[in-house]
């Protein structure tokens, strides 16, 4: 059992964390099968003084290559992912059927800029976790042909869930090698 909360969380961190405790109570209870949860805006201006990093996140990303701010930024970077960890944790440690809810689940965590400073959005970083039910392999770093669009991992994962299309937004075909090498 877990406290209702007074209101919002008085720090980015505790809300992320009580999103996070949230996704795995509603996919734990099967009350929806689909979440998307997003840190912050994409030109959001929060800055992250409980990390040391003072500066507006928007600005650090147009860094200009100053390697002072692409320091603070990586700071941020590393920051965003511990707060995914603890979401993957929590899936993790939910029992689900004859396994967790992590290993029933596909989460992709990313970003839509690939270089924030030039506003690239090819080569995105992207992160597949979870084990999708036993239909992915993880544990791996792949790397795609540059060109391919990320709708083919959206329609490779719809794939795995049972949801057959020819196509979806621009995706050219589905990728390969999820589940095996």
């Amino acid at each position: 059992m877990i406290d209702r909360p007074d209101g919002i969380p008085p720090t980015f961190e505790e809300h992320v964390r009580l999103m996070s405790d949230l996704v795995a109570i509603a996919f734990q209870a099967d009350l929806t099968r689909v979440v998307t949860l997003m840190y912050s805006r994409e030109g959001g201006n929060r800055t992250y003084r409980s990390i040391g990093v003072p500066d507006a996140h928007h600005g650090l990303s147009h860094h200009q290559n100053d390697p002072e701010k692409m320091a603070r930024l990586a700071l941020i970077d590393r920051h965003h992912v511990a707060m995914f960890a603890y979401l993957l944790g929590k899936l993790r440690d939910a029992q689900d059927g004859d396994g967790s809810l992590l290993d029933h689940s596909m989460v992709v965590y990313g970003s839509s800029l690939s270089d924030s400073n030039a506003h690239t959005h090819d080569n995105l970083p992207t992160l597949l976790a979870g084990r999708g039910g036993g239909t992915l392999r993880g544990g791996r770093h792949l790397r795609y042909a540059d060109g391919t669009p990320m709708t083919n991992l959206f329609l490779t994962m719809l794939d795995r869930l049972g949801v057959h299309r020819d196509r979806i937004g621009d995706s050219t075909g589905r990728i390969e090698h999820l589940s095996a090498l």
